[in-house]
């Protein structure tokens, strides 16, 4: 089995890689209906040339420069090219308000940006104008502005061409001078916290290089290591994504395609045919639909053979022994059904690796039953950000996540919690020494899930300590950041958001005392109670604009969908407060949430 190298830095593991594979495609992106490919050295000449850039335009060694980009080649390219010049690179949302823009620029000190077109400067530009460190501004795509402002503008190609004879950019060169070591800040990934402030996770090279040899050891024990191609879907600014569908890549000497879009990413993934995919449990609950309802319109015989693999696959997932009958079933099977659902995936997936939230057991033994491998993955970006992993070699259990990646070290404290050691453990959080001090303890990552071992040494989540919503795309939200903008509000005394696992936010509102009273006057509604009141039209109408306001200054992720309107306000008597006046959760949930499951219906 081929051995994975121990290499200072990831800048060197990529050029290592690009001097092996040469010509040879590597970054794919979709124009004009044709798949257009960057080779390998191609992309090689481009990070260094882009380094080189930076240098020139002042970028220091540990000055942070900020990507907003879409999932693309140049993204890659971007990422390494900072890392190559020393820098640090910050990957952010797309769906960042300006004033998410606004607190990264500010708390990371960044010199520059590289943004990706015209639609996403329009979000970005005004807090680069309110910014007192970027100086630099560089558009993948032509940025038009009347005048340049605070920051210098330049264009991607024009700056690469610019350096392209530039002696330290040739890929040798460039390779030759790097000076970072496996200890050295290499990104910021910033991730919600509890206080609300998204929070700049210090990843370091060799956080991420752990993450990469590790997972190389499942796919080249597991499944054998050869000529991977991965279809890049998930937003890169995300560790999971940045991390396991760009360094795991690189690492592997894999192919990356970048997918179109959610909406083309069932037909992108029959024409790229990847051999790996990294994705979120959301995309196998919508796969799981859309499979399901393909077989309904073959008629009744295909949905008894449906039913037949799921049965012996959910058999066979537990562990337990096929009946003497159950062995011509499942060979009928493998010959028909089967084949028919792993061409939906295009044929040639060795393991889809779901990640960044967890996964419905049912899910992950309905694609096992119908022949595909499903991984479920556990990790925190703080961690790299993959801390364990259910392999086929240790035994597929769904309920579980498997077992610690190779160096990394797991143990239980007494109260239950998670907590992690190894080099793949963050350095901390950026300038936030008493959140850092908080979670980083003795050495150990205190991750705020609580957990156990199974009998097998497989890792299962029970419980989360912490206060934070992973939606079903993995996306991390701080509620009380949500909470805390609602309750601004002149129609909202206090409010309780939901949605882990969900597609979406959901919330309880109690309408603050005094306006509803005067709302109920004007309105003709006299003495009425809040609970005579919370079924009326009118007055979620009301709040409804309340929520909207707040909304247009919140990204998608964190937007509030729908709500009801509590029936009590939360009180320290009904337990819905503490006595600090700290909002319950499990307990309005423990009341409301058949309410909250019902806004997700229809």
């Amino acid at each position: 089995m081929r051995q994975f190298e121990h290499f200072p830095n990831l800048v060197t593991m990529f050029f290592t890689r690009a001097a092996e594979r040469g010509e040879r495609p590597f970054l794919w992106h979709k124009a004009g209906g044709a798949w257009h490919p960057i080779s390998w050295a191609e992309a090689a000449r481009q990070v260094a040339a882009l380094a080189a850039a930076l240098r020139a335009e002042g970028i220091n060694p540990g000055d942070r420069v900020m990507i907003v980009s879409e999932n693309r080649p140049e993204f890659c390219i971007a990422d390494l090219g900072i890392m190559a010049a020393g820098a640090v690179s910050v990957p952010t949302y797309t769906t960042n308000t300006t004033r998410d823009h606004d607190h990264i620029l500010n708390d990371s000190g960044a010199r520059a940006v590289i943004v990706s077109t015209a639609k996403l400067a329009k979000a970005l530009m005004p807090a680069v104008i309110h910014s007192n460190t970027v100086r630099l501004v560089i558009g993948i795509e032509p940025l038009k502005f009347a005048q340049a402002g605070v920051a210098e503008l330049r264009q991607w190609d024009a700056l690469i061409a610019a350096h392209a004879d530039d002696p330290a950019a040739d890929p040798a060169a460039c390779a030759a001078s790097l000076t970072a070591s496996r200890d050295d800040l290499a990104c910021l990934i910033y991730t919600s916290g509890t206080g609300g402030a998204p929070r700049g996770v210090k990843q370091h090279h060799g956080a991420i290089l752990l993450n990469v040899e590790g997972c190389i050891d499942v796919i080249a024990g597991d499944f054998g290591w050869g000529d991977e191609i991965f279809l890049s879907f998930l937003p890169l600014s995300h560790a999971y994504e940045h991390s396991g569908g760009q360094f795991l890549p690189i690492g592997l000497g894999a192919q990356i395609y970048y997918a179109e879009g959610l909406d083309k990413l069932a037909s992108n993934i029959e024409e790229v045919r990847p051999t790996i995919m990294v994705v979120v449990p959301r995309l196998f609950e919508v796969l799981r639909a859309r499979v399901m309802k393909a077989i309904e319109k073959q008629g009744r015989v295909a949905q008894i053979l449906l039913d037949q693999a799921l049965r012996i696959g959910t058999r066979e997932a537990g562990g337990k022994p096929l009946a003497l009958w159950d062995v011509p079933v499942r060979a009928f099977l493998n010959r028909t059904i089967k084949p028919k659902v792993q061409a939906r995936f295009g044929g040639r997936i060795k393991a889809l690796v779901s990640g960044g939230a967890p996964l419905n057991p049912d899910v992950g033994a309905f694609f096992h039953a119908l022949g595909l491998t499903l991984l479920q993955g556990y990790g925190q970006t703080e961690a790299g950000p993959v801390i364990s992993v259910t392999r086929p070699r240790t035994g597929m259990k769904m309920d579980t996540v498997g077992t610690p990646l190779k160096g990394v070290e797991v143990r239980i404290a007494e109260d239950g919690e998670i907590l992690v050691r190894g080099e793949l453990v963050m350095h901390g959080y950026w300038r936030n020494p008493e959140e850092s001090a908080r979670v980083l303890r003795d050495g150990w990552l205190h991750t705020g899930d609580i957990g156990e071992f199974d009998a097998g040494g497989r890792l299962k989540i029970t419980d989360r300590k912490k206060d934070i919503i992973v939606n079903d795309k993995g996306d991390n939200v701080s509620p009380q950041k949500v909470e805390g903008m609602l309750t601004l509000q002149d129609e909202i005394a206090q409010a309780m958001v939901s949605g882990d696992r969900r597609p979406y936010l959901v919330g309880v509102i109690v309408p603050e005392a005094e306006w509803l009273a005067e709302w109920a006057k004007t309105n003709g509604k006299g003495q009425a109670s809040l609970t005579e009141l919370a079924a009326d039209p009118a007055l979620h109408t009301a709040l409804r604009a309340a929520v909207d306001r707040v909304n247009a200054d919140l990204s998608v992720t964190e937007r509030v969908r729908q709500f009801i309107i509590a029936d009590a306000p939360f009180t320290i008597e009904n337990q819905m407060l503490t006595p600090s006046i700290k909002i319950r959760r499990h307990v309005i949930r423990g009341v409301y949430q058949e309410r909250l499951d019902g806004l997700y219906k229809g």
